[in-house]
């Protein structure tokens, strides 16, 4: 749970969010995830034992319907509402910063990964290139004393680096940097955390480096 939410305020944000109508905890869930432009979704496991206590204190109430409850404000809900304005005001308040502060880092993680992701590729293809000018160096067509060559000089067989291999890398980069992002947006990430995520893409240039020369 993002720490915005400590010592019980998401439970004071699920009133705030009830008291705009009717809502079930699966939409409970996306409208948090949206206020923080998908960069923190709570639980299932987080949100429904909040809701089942705001019940037990009478603060909400639910109806069931096809096997799943709809959560609705009481009167006294609205009541601990109006009585915690100062409070509630404060937090979302503090919900703003939170959302600026994750989307900075999610943009330093990108970039980091945008990097990483380009530096591995001019790599790998720098190293291509610098392949297929030793291989052709290296062979020298037949010579023939007259008449024409039974077959047009080229390089031998193999030369070419296989286009599905490179095809195959560049796929395989998107995947990388799509899971990133998702990370990124799953959960908050602290300064040592994202310290710790650039020296692995760092390590993982490094390898591709010595891979590759």
């Amino acid at each position: 749970m993002t720490a915005v939410f400590s010592h019980g305020r998401l439970r004071l944000y699920l009133l705030r969010l009830l008291d705009d109508g009717p809502k079930h905890g699966y939409e409970l869930i996306r409208l948090l995830e949206d206020r923080f432009l998908g960069l923190y979704a709570p639980s299932a496991g987080t949100i429904y034992p909040r809701l089942q206590r705001l019940e037990a204190e009478g603060l909400v109430t639910h109806t069931a319907a096809g096997g799943r409850k709809t959560y609705e404000i009481t009167d006294a809900g609205r009541a601990e509402l109006r009585q915690r304005a100062d409070e509630l005001a404060a937090l979302e308040s503090d919900i703003a910063a939170s959302v600026e502060d994750l989307s900075a880092l999610a943009g330093e993680i990108r970039n980091e990964v945008r990097g990483s992701v380009r530096d591995l590729k001019r790599e790998l293809r720098e190293a291509t290139r610098q392949t297929r000018q030793e291989r052709r160096a290296r062979w020298e067509p037949p010579s023939f004393t007259s008449g024409p060559p039974p077959f047009p000089p080229g390089p031998p067989r193999g030369a070419e680096p296989a286009p599905a291999a490179l095809a195959e890398f560049d796929k395989r980069l998107a995947e990388f940097t799509a899971e990133v992002g998702r990370l990124v947006r799953a959960r908050r990430f602290t300064d040592s955390q994202l310290g710790t995520a650039i020296r692995l893409l760092d390590g993982a240039l490094d390898g591709l480096r010595r891979l590759l020369r």
